[in-house]
């Protein structure tokens, strides 16, 4: 069955594809077209896609988006209510913080309660009212916040800590509102790993465990001390985290998103490259990876802007599949792009005990080299095939945009600045999220109401939740490997498979952070190899820095690595392209992202760090020479553009696959650290630069395709 995509204003086809069709094989004929018609795409002229299909397709792949939508009655002003007074209550602890067990138990225990109320059991579940047994898990998730409020003083004091059989019931009671909770709204694979993991305790000592394994017996109240009266279990660094830093700035992305952010974003990606070559993939690059920078979920960013940009990539002559990934690479790579980083990077300063400021400066360089991959191989597909852009008569302008909205950046700025003079992270939070209600009201366009702030205060509790019970039922694992010294296994079992080898322990080190980030959002899978796979780095002297960094980065890239690649689903669904075909030119455009990480464990500099002399476990860093920084940054840029070019197969004209594969191996040489390797590297990216553009020439196109 054939599909065409028509020009609106002269009916000639701009895209043709079938079922059969391959982006190579119709390379020619979609440049043919795309010339002919020769026609800029405007903004109104595309077609929306209806929201109906965008939140079934969230729902097929985001367990997050499957929520009731009470619209009256009191239970709507129930949740509201709790919704607006958790946010309230985040706010309050951030200037008058309580003990960390009781404020990571009410965090947990509130949040599960929304859970059971906001999240139905199945998709089946009526989606209008909350069930009468919701109700039971909503009173059994505040039993145990409850229970440690009321017997704090007595567990910390006199009993130390020690578990007695109420206190094993109540932890009992609220694991497993944890995996239930978690199981609604992340699915099951999160929580089959924490009950696989809370199972090794009870087993560990049995004869049928192999020798590695083997540990002394642990008794009930062992087991769920550790999850439910200390701060190494359930409310574990994790939920520390949750509580502290991540809340603060989901809600944030609540205040922003209810002052009109996104549309800003649009608007300046349209007016900014718009009108460039191939202009809409490139306005898809640039407004994902803000929106994913600050709302931390890719799934939601590639529906929610791929519904603008897709069609109007398809549009100018993109294939399906290829609009689909460029929105999902883009929209995955904001969890990696500071300053927000997706929350991601508070959970990595708590790990780790690194200031913020050090993470986020050393995620600039390879967050930039990654979206420079992106839209360098988007440019050249553009130029390849000669995509022309939208007219530029009917995109705003850079002026205009900034006029109605600018001063919207000004939060991001605020923000930035307050954590430069090292000022608390949480307490940046807090004053960025006062800061954005008082400049939104500038403008008439941006302005926030008593009824804005209050449905802000709202969703951010709400957008809090997935997060919230990652971070619990991660804490389960973490709890069991603390308990159990399991992570030390796993890393001397990581040590022992790479057999000395810095390479092959980085491969295994990948390979085990992708497998994970596949099944799991990208926040619990650091958690996980960080704590397991990361210290088998520390044995080749890898700064914890770079350790931490490298995992991070493969668990996020899962989102589109096939053969489970969530975010690259979820763009087929609206580009109507090939799910698996989408995966794999997500994870084309994506490269960069993975070769990356291998190029900042051999060369620090580009993490801005300079590590010599130093322990692997050192928290500060002295910047590297400027020359060092230098180096590694145009090397690096070089090397990134080389290579989209190489996978692409087009500079200034075409390549044939031999001129390619040297162009991809003289950008590796430029990208490994290295005088020799560097020269040699850009030696040959020069020369096949300089013969492409003298032999490149404009093809002699028929008039009939």
């Amino acid at each position: 069955m054939n599909s065409q995509v028509m020009d609106h204003n002269s009916g000639t086809p701009i895209y043709n594809d079938d079922a059969n069709s391959n982006d190579d094989v119709n390379a020619n004929e979609n440049a043919i077209l795309a010339q002919q018609t020769n026609a800029h795409v405007e903004t109104e002229d595309y077609d929306n896609v209806d929201p109906s299909v965008t939140q079934a397709i969230l729902e097929k792949y985001d367990r997050e988006s499957i929520t009731r939508h009470i619209t009256q009655g009191p239970v709507k002003y129930i949740i509201a209510a709790i919704c607006i007074l958790y946010s309230l209550f985040h706010l309050y602890i951030t200037f008058n913080p309580m003990p960390s067990l009781l404020q990571r138990s009410v965090h947990v225990g509130v949040g599960f309660a929304l859970i059971f109320l906001i999240f139905p059991a199945s998709k089946k579940s009526s989606r209008k009212r909350v069930a009468w047994y919701d109700w039971i898990w909503f009173l059994l998730s505040l039993s145990g916040m409850t229970y440690l409020i009321y017997e704090y003083q007595d567990i910390v004091t006199s009993r130390g800590g020690m578990a007695n059989s109420v206190d094993v019931i109540l932890s009992i009671i609220t694991v497993i509102c944890v995996l239930e909770g978690s199981r609604r709204i992340t699915g099951w694979i999160l929580p089959i790993l924490a009950s696989i993991f809370l199972l090794y305790p009870f087993v560990s000592h049995l004869d049928f465990m192999p020798d590695r394994l083997l540990t002394r017996p642990y008794d009930m109240g062992d087991i769920f001390g550790q999850l439910f009266l200390k701060t190494e279990g359930l409310y574990s660094v994790a939920i520390g985290a949750s509580v502290t830093f991540i809340f603060l700035f989901i809600l944030f992305g609540a205040f922003l998103a209810r002052s009109g952010m996104g549309q800003l974003f649009n608007d300046l990606a349209l007016a900014l490259a718009g009108d460039k070559k191939g202009g809409p993939a490139k306005v898809a690059v640039i407004s994902s990876g803000f929106m994913g920078s600050i709302n931390g979920s890719a799934l939601s960013n590639v529906v929610s802007t791929g519904a603008f940009t897709i069609p109007l990539m398809k549009k100018v002559g993109y294939h399906k599949d290829f609009a689909g990934a460029v929105e999902a690479s883009a929209s995955v790579g904001g969890q990696i792009l500071p300053p927000i980083m997706g929350a991601s990077a508070f959970i990595m300063a708590e790990t780790t005990g690194l200031p913020y400021s050090t993470i986020a400066l050393a995620a600039l360089l390879p967050a930039i080299l990654y979206y420079l991959g992106v839209i360098a191989q988007v440019h050249f597909r553009a130029g390849r095939r000669d995509l022309k852009g939208m007219a530029k008569e009917s995109l705003p302008q850079v002026k205009e945009v900034l006029k109605a909205r600018g001063h919207m950046l000004l939060p991001i700025v605020f923000l930035i600045y307050l954590l430069i003079q090292n000022v608390p992270v949480g307490y940046a939070a807090a004053y960025t999220i006062g800061f954005t209600v008082v400049i939104s009201m500038l403008r008439k366009e941006t302005r926030m109401g008593f009824k804005d702030i209050l449905g802000a205060l709202e969703d951010g509790a709400r957008q809090s939740l997935a997060v919230m019970a990652a971070c619990a039922v991660v804490g389960i694992i973490i709890g069991v490997v603390s308990l159990t010294s399991f992570g030390t296994v796993m890393t001397s079992s990581i040590v022992t498979l790479g057999a000395g080898s810095l390479l092959l322990t980085l491969i295994l080190t990948m390979l085990a952070s992708m497998v994970l980030g596949m099944g799991l959002p990208s926040i619990p899978a650091y958690i996980i190899t960080a704590t397991m796979a990361a210290p088998a780095l520390a044995g080749f002297d890898v700064p914890i820095l770079a350790a931490h960094m490298f995992v991070f980065y493969f668990g996020v890239f899962a989102n589109i690595t096939p053969p489970v690649c969530l975010a690259a689903f979820a763009g087929a669904g609206i580009s109507g392209g090939d799910p698996m075909k989408t995966g794999y030119l997500s994870l084309k455009l994506a490269l960069a992202g993975f070769i990356v990480p291998f190029m900042f464990i051999y060369n620090p500099a580009m993490l801005m760090i300079d590590p010599t002399g130093l322990a692997v476990t050192a928290k500060e860093f002295p910047l590297p020479p400027v020359m060092d920084i230098v180096i590694a940054v145009v090397t690096s840029v070089v090397g990134v553009i080389g290579l989209s070019a190489a996978l692409e197969g087009y500079f200034k004209g075409s390549m044939n696959s031999i001129t390619r594969i040297i162009l991809a191996l003289g950008a590796l040489l430029l990208i490994y650290p290295g005088l020799i390797t560097g020269l040699i590297g850009g030696v040959i990216i020069l020369g096949i630069a300089l013969l492409n553009i003298k032999t490149s020439k404009t093809p002699v196109l028929p008039l009939n395709v």
